[in-house]
């Protein structure tokens, strides 16, 4: 899709907002899961980060949304962050490295080009192949290193980035809230729906976090919630879901890069094969149609006689 020029600025910054603020957002996640509980903190973040852009709205004279849109938003918001999120957020709990948990995530476009067949949008051998290879990148992925002793998490992670994927085909065609209200809507809904999960599942706060997990906490509410998720329902309204999924090759760059410098994270040499399988296979799906156009059908007519 071509933006017109006055789209291309904030498109940019959408982008920008989830290749590499959402990449960073996992080595947060690790540091935030050793003194919070995982669905806490999940729910905290998106309750704060959506309390907080609601109220910065209602300040701003925007109206709340009609009831359809808001139902629409907030089962968009159990799917993408309640699900998708708080299975991340769970599995980093279980001791997945971050930058492990990005590489899992980088299928989301896969499943996202799987879920768009039921919407009637045509898939080319092409992006079949690239889903293929992805999928055998998973395999290996699993086949050796930090998730071979770990099925739950690699399970969750999967959970996780099926539910993402239908979530952004699926919002992508219903009638959401106009602006960032749809982000608002979406985030107080995670957040109400992970908090409940965690009394559910009997998580409680035994001891204060420290320093570090209430700088994750609010690096995440704002910059990984409020900026990035805004961001993101700004792109899968105005451009394709490969062209809003496609964070998915980028954020594992950054989440390996910052783990492996900065949490200690080591990648087996099958891990890093794996990684180079699944941004290739994610690059093929999303950027496949224009590095390899399909080739043009030219119709037989009849001649006049």
């Amino acid at each position: 899709m071509r933006a017109r020029s006055g789209q291309l600025v904030p498109l940019i910054a959408a982008l920008f907002a989830l290749y590499i603020i959402w990449g960073s957002t996992y080595l947060a996640l690790a540091i935030g899961v050793k003194t919070w509980p995982p669905f806490i903190l999940a729910g905290t973040r998106f309750m704060l980060a959506g309390s907080l852009l609601m109220g910065i709205l209602l300040l701003r004279g925007h109206k709340l949304p009609k009831l359809r849109p808001t139902l629409n938003a907030a089962l968009i918001g159990v799917l993408l962050l309640a699900v998708g999120n708080g299975c991340v957020t769970v599995a980093e709990h279980q001791h997945v490295p971050s930058g492990i948990a990005a590489v899992m995530v980088a299928t989301v476009p896969l499943f996202t080009l799987c879920f768009s067949r039921l919407f009637g949008i045509k898939t080319r051998k092409l992006e079949w192949l690239g889903i293929a290879i992805g999928l055998a990148g998973i395999v290996l992925l699993n086949s050796g290193g930090n998730l071979s002793g770990n099925p739950s998490g690699a399970v969750l992670i999967l959970i996780g980035s099926l539910s993402w994927a239908f979530g952004s085909v699926y919002g992508s065609r219903i009638e959401l809230p106009e602006g960032m209200m749809a982000g608002a809507v979406e985030m107080l809904a995670a957040g109400i729906v992970a908090l409940s999960l965690a009394a559910l599942t009997g998580e409680r706060l035994t001891t204060m976090p420290d320093t570090s997990g209430w700088l994750a906490l609010g690096y995440l509410a704002l910059f990984g919630s409020m900026i990035s998720i805004s961001a993101y329902m700004y792109l899968i309204r105005n451009v394709s879901p490969a062209v809003a999924t496609s964070y998915a090759y980028v954020n594992p760059v950054v989440a390996v890069l910052l783990g492996t410098t900065f949490a200690g994270e080591n990648l087996s040499a099958i891990e890093w094969l794996a990684l180079g399988i699944i941004i290739f296979a994610v690059v093929l799906v999303t950027l496949g149609k224009y590095l390899f156009p399909a080739k043009p059908v030219v119709e037989a007519c009849e001649v006049e006689k």
